[in-house]
């Protein structure tokens, strides 16, 4: 089958956006189908919003390809006979962020026009697809909430699971992510300041350069510098291995969160239980408090308690991340069920 792969990128940017349409190339060729990679550089001012869901509504692909599956919008907006949507998020700050304290934009009568057309013209583009597939049911709530959209979830898998090998519980708690303000680090940098033990937490992942400069001022005001490590560069996967094969645990603190985050399942890969918080969204669709990691409320000194308690108590540390792993195999996360389903 010819398989067109259709998603839109920042570009020199690489995270899980972009990762879900490059592993899936990846697959489908592993399985006997041909697969191109077609991706339109996006950007988030709302004034050129329109424009960019124009683009992708002009491109003529059905001689080329035997179905099409669109990923990050406004992808979805393209036409094809056949067309698959694995929709990972909205353009947020029109949607779930707008009442939030996330949102940037000014709420002027432009901006709102603006909004009320990105809306009507999603749910006429997802309603053109044969079949709406979610990455959480995060996300599938917000479809049916925003669009009416009825939709399946489809949990993305990581591209080399075998790669990740478990080895002892040392004394960190890894959190590997994009720097940015609603990922939420200063959560994580407040916590240290109230521990009680020797755990240490490493802060590894590229981002925003100014909110990078305010954790590692926390991390020098509080005096913290023997207790958080800050990586602000891209860590290879090599390096990603290496650093959760021995950490004590991950921690993914973001706020109302798409999916479950790489972060987490990778994690789980690794035998590594999570801590998060109530408020992370689609990560409470793996995480459950007491099972597969720790859940408090996005507060610092709940935080810094979870952190304590798995470095005091390693065997609930190893416990947690065993049934981690193990929820892998029950919700189905592996390339064999997700080929299938995207092909069905």
């Amino acid at each position: 089958m010819k398989i067109g792969l259709v998603s839109s990128c920042v570009p020199l940017i690489f995270g899980g956006g972009r990762n879900i349409v490059d592993w899936l190339h990846v697959k489908l060729q592993e399985h006997g189908h041909q697969s191109e990679c077609i991706f339109i550089p996006n950007t988030d001012e709302p004034e050129t919003i329109l424009e960019q869901m124009t683009a992708f509504r002009l491109l003529a692909l059905d001689e080329h390809f035997d179905r099409v599956i669109t990923f990050r919008p406004p992808a979805h907006c393209v036409r094809h006979a056949r067309k698959i949507v694995w929709f990972i998020h909205h353009f947020r700050f029109f949607y779930d962020l707008w009442e939030s304290a996330y949102h940037d934009y000014p709420k002027t009568a432009p901006i709102r026009a603006i909004r009320a057309h990105v809306m009507r013209a999603d749910t006429v583009a997802l309603a053109e697809a044969r079949v709406v597939y979610t990455n959480s049911q995060t996300v599938s709530d917000r479809l049916l909430t925003f669009n009416g959209i009825r939709s399946t979830v489809l949990y993305p898998p990581i591209l080399a699971p075998e790669r990740f090998t478990a080895g002892s519980y040392g004394d960190e708690i890894v959190c590997i992510s994009r720097m940015q303000p609603h990922k939420r680090q200063e959560l994580l940098v407040d916590a240290m300041r109230f521990v009680r033990t020797g755990v240490r937490l490493r802060l590894c992942g590229v981002g925003s350069e100014d909110y990078i400069r305010e954790l590692r001022t926390n991390v020098e005001t509080g005096g913290l510098q023997d207790k958080v490590l800050v990586e602000d560069r891209w860590i290879s996967e090599d390096e990603k291995v290496e650093r959760l094969a021995t950490a004590l645990a991950t921690t993914y603190v973001p706020f109302d969160e798409d999916s479950y985050g790489y972060p987490t399942i990778e994690a789980a890969h690794a035998k590594r239980c999570t801590v998060t918080v109530a408020d992370a969204g689609g990560v409470l669709e793996f995480v459950t408090s007491g099972e597969t990691g720790l859940v408090t409320a996005p507060e610092p000194a709940q935080l810094a308690g979870a952190f304590d308690r798995l470095y005091r108590d390693r065997a609930l540390a190893r416990t947690l991340g065993v049934a981690a792993h193990e929820r892998l195999e029950t919700l189905g996360i592996n390339w064999q069920t997700t080929v299938a389903k995207l092909l069905v």
